[in-house]
């Protein structure tokens, strides 16, 4: 049966937690190869050993896949899908990062005039690639490559990342006509390229124009989660932008329409806060701060809602809720200041990244691997902050990777101790062995076969020749040639006379010995054509064999001269692997325990952030109390009589 698989399935395996799009996709890669027909026709895997790349491929195993494929390369074993097979390992080395490996066979292929879809589709992941790692002039050199060629699901991804390029160096009138063409072109056009249009005109200063663009996106019905979540941005920035130009009612009315569940929902609290208290309504900004400030301590909207609430208060002349408010939240802050010293001695101690690796195993290496459970830490909830970021993401990412590495080099030092062994034990076996099997080849005596098959063949000529059936006889056939041979000379020998004085019974039985002779022959003859078919068959048989037998006799001649140098050929890779590992070994783990510093330091640096948000806020919410201390003893001075006073005759 054959292995087919389908031209257009999507695959969505190599996509960045932490990013917008999915910059590590491989989209739509055809299993059966990149160029093949338009129409999604199933195409049938030639060369098996490319069958069981995409096997392990398809079952996320994509460490064993690529060293199963780049072994398969280097054994010729995938000729016939070359170009798909170096395409599909470049798209799994991009998985990696390796940007500048994918890069070099992307270009080894175009050079080799690679087919249009295959150029386009390599220069396609490549720029995507890039522009995740930050190499902004790589990635739009490698988008300016990309012709005509792309899928139709890709092109919108391709309007978004050209449009990402130019936004990344502030070029937001280019990035906005080129989306305004996207969605120009079809009603269809997908919301991410509205959404990127709409940020485009407003931070290239055609607000009015921008706004609308998000507005409309900020009414339009969402068919799921990943819609409706982009649907509350586009209100919240909507909403921002609106604050911005100190414009709070439209502002409201756009922050309105973010749901209360959504990952947006705290911006938009804060900022209907700031909107009220624009609008000289500081009674209604109590309601949503006071809502946002029972949520997650990490989110800075919430820190911020701590000390907005007290200065609500103090708006609408409450001020000894206010300073209670604002006292409670400097204690507050105090006291999740002194939980992130405690959060930062627990990841400087490794408790971090030690308990990411125990509770989200995984056997393989590579960036589709998501955090799913989190570590015991003194204040889990200060991982938020630390877990959503990307740079986080991809450091975590290749310090797995390198502890991966670890244990598979640890591996293969005990498996080249084994493969050690083994080769011992079949030079052990290929020396006893191998002479008795040859001494037993040779009692065959195939020369002697050849012979005795030589003599059949001639008599097997001679018979058709002569069309002799009695050649072809069978044994039964043959007792009754020899009874009736009896039979006849005894007759013979009988005598019985002649003429008149013949003896009628004598006579009777020849003519019935002539019959039966007659019938024997008649019934041989009309067996002749079956029986010589069968003959010239068993012999082609017969051939099959002898050649087969001189077949296995050379390749055990040739094994007795071949063995000894393979043999030795295993041992000098094996001691030349060897000092290999135990030079990668401490390698990777220097690496590893650098690439654990590095991860322990994002996350430090974030918390230490959290830090300084809290000690800014604590300074506010200081200065808040002095300044409702005093005007709390404004009044009193105001009414004390002062040395004038009391000079003054009544």
């Amino acid at each position: 049966m054959s292995v087919r698989v389908c031209v257009h399935k999507t695959l969505r395996r190599l996509a960045g937690a932490a990013a917008v799009l999915s910059l590590l996709a491989l989209g739509t890669l055809s299993t059966a190869g990149w160029t093949a027909p338009a129409d999604g026709t199933p195409q049938p895997i030639k060369d098996p050993h490319y069958g069981d790349t995409l096997f392990h491929f398809f079952q996320d195993n994509y460490f064993t896949s690529v060293t199963t494929l780049m072994a398969s390369q280097h054994f010729n074993r995938v000729s016939r899908h070359a170009d798909e097979a170096e395409l599909l390992r470049g798209g799994m080395l991009l998985s990696y990062g390796l940007h500048h490996e994918a890069g070099d066979i992307f270009a080894s292929l175009l050079d080799k005039g690679a087919a249009a879809p295959v150029r386009d589709r390599a220069w396609f992941y490549l720029a995507k690639i890039r522009y995740q790692r930050g190499f902004l002039p790589e990635a739009e050199d490698a988008i300016r490559r990309v012709q005509t060629h792309l899928p139709a699901e890709l092109e919108e991804e391709r309007g978004l990342l050209q449009a990402n390029l130019l936004m990344a160096r502030s070029d937001y009138a280019g990035a906005a006509e080129l989306l305004n063409g996207m969605v120009g072109k079809k009603e269809e056009a997908g919301q991410y390229a509205r959404f990127n249009l709409g940020v485009a005109l407003i931070r290239g200063g055609d607000s009015k124009r921008g706004s609308a663009v998000l507005d409309e996106l900020g009414r339009a019905p969402a068919a799921n989660e990943e819609l409706r979540s982009l649907r509350d941005k586009a209100n919240v920035a909507l909403g921002y932008a609106a604050l911005q130009e100190d414009r709070p009612e439209a502002a409201r009315s756009y922050l309105e329409r973010v749901r209360l569940t959504s990952l947006h929902a705290n911006k938009a609290l804060l900022g209907f806060g700031w909107a009220a208290v624009s609008l000289k309504q500081p009674r209604l900004a109590l309601v949503p701060w006071a809502e946002l400030g029972q949520r997650e301590i990490s989110d800075s909207a919430v820190m911020e809602a701590r000390i907005a609430v007290p200065y609500a208060y103090a708006e609408i002349g409450a001020y000894g809720q206010s300073l209670t408010q604002y006292n409670d939240a400097i204690a507050f802050f105090e006291r999740e200041a002194a939980n992130l010293d405690q959060s930062i001695a627990a990841v400087r101690a490794g408790t971090l990244v030690n308990g990411l690796l125990e509770r989200n195993p995984g056997e393989q290496m590579g960036w589709f691997w998501n955090i799913r459970e989190l570590p015991e830490m003194p204040h889990a909830g200060h991982l938020a902050q630390v877990l959503a970021q990307h740079e986080f993401q991809e450091a975590f990412k290749n310090y797995r990777d390198l502890r991966f590495l670890a244990k598979n080099l640890s591996e293969w030092q005990d498996k080249l101790g084994v493969f050690d062994d083994m080769l011992a034990n079949r030079r052990k076996a290929y020396e006893v062995r191998l002479p008795q099997i040859r001494a037993k080849a040779g009692e065959i005596g195939i020369d002697a076969q050849q012979k005795r098959r030589d003599a059949l063949a001639a008599e097997l000529a001679l018979a058709e020749e002569q069309a002799d059936g009695s050649a072809f006889a069978d044994t039964r056939e043959r007792g009754l040639q020899e009874r009736l041979a009896r039979v006849q000379a005894i007759l013979q020998s009988a005598g019985g006379g002649s003429g008149a004085n013949a003896d009628p019974e004598l006579s009777v039985a020849r003519e019935r010995a002539a019959r039966v002779a007659g019938a024997l022959t008649w019934q041989l003859a009309q067996a002749q054509a079956a029986r010589l078919w069968a003959a010239k068959k068993t012999l082609a048989a017969v051939d099959a064999e002898l050649n087969q037998a001189r077949g296995r006799d050379a390749a055990l001649a040739q094994a007795q001269r071949d063995e000894p140098a393979r043999f030795e050929s295993f041992a000098k890779r094996i001691a030349a692997l060897d000092p290999s590992l135990k030079a990668l070994v401490p390698r990777v783990a220097a690496l590893s325990n650098e690439q654990q510093q590095a991860v322990q330091d994002i996350a430090v640096a974030e918390l230490t952030q959290q830090k300084e948000r809290l000690a800014a806020y604590v300074q506010q919410a200081r200065f808040a109390v002095a300044q409702l201390y005093d005007r709390a003893n404004r009044p009193l001075r105001l009414n004390l009589p002062t040395e004038a006073d009391r000079a003054t005759p009544q």
